[in-house]
């Protein structure tokens, strides 16, 4: 009954639920960025076989985010999760530039799937507490994002360790959420 009760609370304030797909390559950094947003913490992860789930509350919207394993075997089941799904968040590590033309497939691959049309995106360029990482203008351009015009995007510099731009990019993420009448 209390959480039929708090359900009818949230959707008299506002709240409203929304499934977001957190998705990039292996060892980008999207369980340390999930646990970081849900606990406030770094914890020690491993690397993801299938997927992670967790509620998070942002700005009195809640958000279930799964967080989908990005090794080769595991990503041709992403499309799976997708059902439902109202928003992506892709993660890009950033310390790592060789591995970008392959990242960008993957996210046009994605972003062709039927259950993720006109849904936000945010890239996270991900691990900017490492020396030598790309900046956010190289990332935007070697993955050719102004070339997305069927959605809204942004791509923001992060850091999962830190925590530094998190916050600003799930405040962009609640926002076209909450504009987006998908």
């Amino acid at each position: 009954m209390g959480f039929i009760f708090s359900r009818l609370l949230d959707r008299l304030r506002g709240g409203r639920e929304y499934k977001i797909v957190l998705v990039g390559l292996a060892n980008a950094g999207k369980t340390t960025i999930l646990y970081r947003l849900h606990l406030g913490q770094v914890v020690t992860t491993h690397p993801t076989i299938g997927s992670n789930v967790e509620e998070l509350r942002h700005s009195n919207v809640r958000l279930q985010v799964w967080d989908l394993g990005g090794q080769e075997s595991l990503r041709a089941s992403w499309a799976t999760y997708f059902t439902a799904s109202h928003g992506v968040i892709y993660v890009i590590d950033s310390a790592d530039p060789e591995n970008l033309t392959l990242a960008k497939v993957e996210l046009f691959n994605l972003l062709l799937h039927p259950d993720l049309v006109g849904a936000p995106l945010l890239v996270l360029g991900n691990k900017q507490d490492i020396a030598g990482c790309l900046a956010v203008e190289d990332i935007s351009t070697q993955l050719s994002l102004v070339a997305i015009r069927d959605r809204e995007w942004t791509v923001m510099a992060t850091s999962a360790v830190n925590g530094v731009g998190l916050e600003e990019g799930m405040d962009w993420l609640t926002q076209k959420l909450s504009e987006n009448k998908r």
